[in-house]
């Protein structure tokens, strides 16, 4: 085995020049795969944690009943007899037991928190211009514990809005296309109600959709403003593990009779671009790695071509097909094992490197820089690319010396 191992390093020597250039592009391959991976993944996984922490991982809303009425039928002899439709769902919107049903759900072993949520669509007026708007009515306390109200709040004082009664938290947006400030009067208007608050913070989650409607009240002054006096529009729930979601989901709507809506259900549509986004970038990143490994195969195929000589005198001290076969395929493992040893440093460095470039972002989420993730799967994803290309690549060439005969040799030679 070591005399195999020098013949292959004497062997790469005689191509430095290709070989670097095909460790290049595996150094580059590798590299680029782990950044990109950690771009995508990054942003995925932020928008996911901006989801959760705004509107919860699931919302319990609408409760349904199942109808299962029969249908008298008659026959053409006159007796009549009654069959059973498909079942259909009732739809009766909102939580009509709001507490009731919040002490059921705290029975479900991973739910973290719950707070219930009125919302409903107003035209804000700040004497500037009116808007349209939805107020959401909650319980403070139990919606910090679903959200993360309390860090988004760019202007003003949380505490403020917890000690006055007819204080609002409003959304950055709307508060700039409205002209207001902390401290501003904002007048809420439903079905011809009108009630008087007070600006007492601006929070921003980022999502502009969020931002530009929404106004957040306390539950009492949301009740009587949109006459719900009991029932709220849904639930949201905090879980401790976020990705048990849909399962929980799918237990919790059995139980209860109602519509249970996991965060991965809500935020199908962008989870979905950002898988795109993820595996599109990874097949083009991949190219390198594989044409990297097309110049190997090249290299290691005129290598075989040039040191058929040498191969005929191996073969004839004693070197079987397998000895010759290893030789080669050393030649390509010593390229790939440098190449995703300095690959993955560069990925690393390169990571680092684009985590600190300033890149304000607004619509979707809020963040000042891009953001990255750092996960050791991007690393065993690119070197089991690396791995797949090379050693095929670094297999054929070898299979083919391995086959050659020192007599066809000889007598070709002649």
């Amino acid at each position: 085995m070591e005399t195999n191992f020098h013949i292959a390093v004497r062997f790469l020597l005689a191509k430095k020049r290709a070989m670097l250039m095909s460790l290049s592009g595996i150094i580059f391959g590798v590299g680029l795969f782990i950044v990109t991976q950690a771009q995508t993944s990054g942003f995925e996984n932020f928008y996911t944690h901006t989801a959760l922490a705004t509107d919860g991982a699931i919302h319990v809303e609408d409760r349904f009943q199942y109808t299962d009425d029969p249908m008298t039928v008659r026959s053409a002899s006159g007796k009549s007899s009654k069959i059973s439709l498909a079942k259909q769902r009732r739809y009766i919107p909102g939580v009509q037991y709001p507490d009731e049903m919040m002490n059921a759900l705290r029975k479900f072993e991973n739910i973290n928190g719950i707070s219930p949520v009125l919302r409903g669509n107003v035209e804000a007026d700040s004497n500037f211009r009116v808007i349209p708007a939805q107020i959401f009515g909650i319980d403070l306390d139990e919606f910090l514990a679903v959200s993360n109200l309390g860090h988004q709040v760019i202007s003003g004082d949380i505490e403020d809005f917890r000690n006055d009664p007819n204080g609002v938290v409003i959304g950055s947006l709307l508060a700039g296309r409205l002209n207001l400030e902390v401290g501003d009067p904002v007048v809420l208007t439903q079905a011809g109600r009108s009630d008087r608050f007070r600006v007492s913070a601006i929070f921003e989650t980022g999502v502009s959709d969020i931002d530009k409607e929404r106004v957040i009240a306390h539950l009492p002054q949301a009740r009587a403003i949109l006459a719900q006096p009991f029932a709220v529009t849904y639930l949201q729930a905090s879980l401790r593990d976020p990705d048990r979601a849909v399962a929980d989901a799918d237990q919790m709507q059995e139980v209860l009779g109602q519509i249970v809506v996991p965060w991965q259900e809500r935020e199908k549509i962008w989870l979905g671009v950002f898988a795109a986004l993820r595996f599109s970038s990874a097949l083009t990143v991949s190219t390198i790695i594989l044409i990297s490994g097309l110049g190997m195969f090249n290299t290691l195929a005129m290598i075989v071509l040039e040191k058929t000589r040498e191969i005929a005198i191996l073969r004839s001290m004693g070197y079987t097909r397998r000895d010759i076969s290893q030789i080669f395929l050393l030649q390509g493992t010593l390229v790939l094992f440098a190449g995703c040893v300095l690959g993955c440093a560069f990925g690393a460095l390169c990571t680092w490197l684009v985590s600190t470039i300033p890149m304000p972002i607004r619509g979707i989420f809020s963040t000042d820089h891009f953001v990255v993730l750092w996960s050791p799967w991007h690393y065993v994803w690119a070197l089991i690319a690396a791995t797949f290309v090379v050693l095929i690549a670094s297999w054929i060439p070898a299979r083919r010396a391995a086959r050659l005969e020192p007599g066809d040799i000889i007598r070709s030679a002649a």
